[in-house]
């Protein structure tokens, strides 16, 4: 993972009610959880889940949609969260969240090539 973090906990219950619980562990020890619930799953289309962490860095709960799209064999992902107020998306925007989703999501471009390969 980026920078030295792990991702020692993925836990999914990928169902319209079922949960999800992620931890994240960074080289020194210190650990980020957070869950929430599926609210919607469209296979091959989108899914859509509620977001709190484990030490709520922000008020309230955060909407998450991913959205896929698939075009000349493409499949491309859009991930958009919906936070309760302009106030706490303008907090987090100033937080490494930015830069740690994308990490994320540069480390499954990395990973697809070799799963379409095996």
């Amino acid at each position: 993972m980026h920078n030295g973090w792990t991702f020692p906990v993925c836990e999914m219950d990928l169902r319209v009610g079922g949960s999800y619980r992620w931890v994240w562990r960074s080289p020194t020890g210190y650990e980020m959880g957070m869950g929430g619930v599926y609210r919607e799953i469209v296979p091959g289309s989108r899914i859509v889940a509620t977001e709190r962490f484990d030490n709520p860095w922000y008020e309230g709960e955060a909407v998450d949609t991913v959205a896929f799209r698939e075009q000349g064999g493409v499949t491309t992902l859009t991930m958009t969260v919906l936070y309760d107020s302009q106030a706490i998306l303008d907090a987090v925007l100033q937080t490494p969240m930015e830069s740690g989703v994308a990490a994320g999501f540069d480390n499954l471009e990395r990973l697809l090539p070799t799963i379409a390969a095996a």
